[in-house]
């Protein structure tokens, strides 16, 4: 659905700034949303996840491992597709003010298109280089919208998102390098950094990003996790033309209101990813190998 015919829906959990907010800079905070009985479910099931990942020696299709991960000292970058390995997990994504949140910004018939628990661990947690989500998972149209769920207080040190406001407007940046690989990356030197803001929000807050928004974020050096669960939503009439990254037996599943008759295209053109259909373990390796032969730019995401 397009931003116009979303806005002849009335907000029901956004307020009307929030809304506007959004839609203008493409990222927004929403503080306190999520309660207290979610967050102890959420928690509870980040922490047995990390549990279950103790005897994974190499990363694999659901554990991306930390630097540093041992058996005796788990440590993760991430779990891919929570959904698929707690309960607590599935029943967020599928009823829970995310949902309500993202029917504010892409209609009131939401689908599911993937997630991932980030965990952003303590003392290194992996920065993430500057990039656009949606030249990852191209849709018919551009409404899809990340509803990230801090699980813990983030702060400035935790390695908070962080975002170009208003960049969802703009041009859509290649994903690949000079040497055509796959690195999910846009160079420091592209970013307008007079326009970066830190995605920081207390433990419960909702942080909302537009598929076409810049974003990246530092390392953690702080002796804190910051735990946080990202989920895709689009509205139900727009439709993925490329493999899922992270698929699921939910992807594609409407969660709120109903099933689409007709796809929402938007005649700008999307790049389009490799093949994900052998399996997709997250870009780190290939920005890290993109930073060193780029001569170890730095910036808001070093």
């Amino acid at each position: 659905m397009l931003e116009a015919d979303v806005l002849k829906y009335p907000a029901r959990l956004l307020t009307g700034a929030q809304r506007a907010q959004y839609f203008n800079d493409g990222a927004l905070v929403v503080e306190g949303a999520v309660g207290d009985d979610w967050l102890s479910r959420l928690r509870e099931a980040a922490a047995e996840l990390a549990e279950r990942s103790r005897p994974v020696a190499v990363s694999d299709a659901t554990f991306i491992l930390e630097d540093g991960h041992s058996a005796e000292s788990p440590r993760l970058k991430r779990v891919a597709s929570p959904v698929d390995n707690h309960e607590a997990f599935l029943d967020f994504a599928c009823g829970s003010p995310a949902v309500e949140a993202a029917a504010d910004l892409v209609g009131p018939h939401v689908k599911y298109h993937h997630s991932k628990l980030n965990y952003k661990w303590a003392h290194g947690g992996s920065r993430f280089d500057w990039h656009q989500d949606i030249q990852a998972w191209p849709h018919t149209d551009f409404s899809p919208v990340t509803v990230g769920v801090y699980l813990e207080d983030c702060g400035p040190e935790q390695g908070p998102l962080m975002a170009v406001r208003g960049s969802h407007r703009g041009p859509l940046h290649s994903m690949y390098d000079a040497q055509g690989r796959w690195v999910l990356r846009i160079p420091e030197h592209e970013i307008d950094t007079a326009r970066v803001t830190a995605l920081t929000g207390g433990a419960g807050s909702l942080v909302l990003l537009n598929c076409c928004t810049i974003h990246g974020s530092a390392p953690n050096r702080s002796d804190r996790s910051r735990p946080f669960l990202l989920i895709v939503y689009s509205s139900a009439d727009s439709y993925p033309y490329t493999a899922n990254p992270i698929p699921s037996p939910l992807s594609g599943r409407v969660v709120r209101g109903e099933p689409a008759r007709w796809a929402s295209v938007d005649p700008r053109g999307c790049e389009v990813p490799p093949d994900w259909s052998a399996g997709y373990s997250g870009p780190w390796a290939h920005q890290a190998q993109s930073r060193r032969e780029a001569g170890g730019q730095a910036g808001p995401v070093s």
